[in-house]
């Protein structure tokens, strides 16, 4: 299934959870926040939050900076 992470078309298995695409891609330490199709997800439920085809996936790194 199609996935857009960030603005980037990608390819993932069917059933994906949140957590797994962020493994796939080397996210998981790096990750602060996550939106699917503009709502933001909670990180206590990345786990177990199903993506669909075609979802919109917005994720997020805290940079500090001044």
């Amino acid at each position: 299934m199609k996935i857009i992470v960030n603005g980037e078309e990608r390819e993932f298995k069917e059933n994906i959870t949140l957590q797994e695409v962020l493994r796939a891609l080397s996210l998981e330490s790096k990750v602060m926040a996550a939106a699917v199709n503009m709502n933001i997800v909670k990180q206590d439920a990345w786990e177990h939050y199903n993506l669909q085809d075609g979802d919109k996936l917005e994720l997020l790194d805290f940079v500090g900076g001044g």
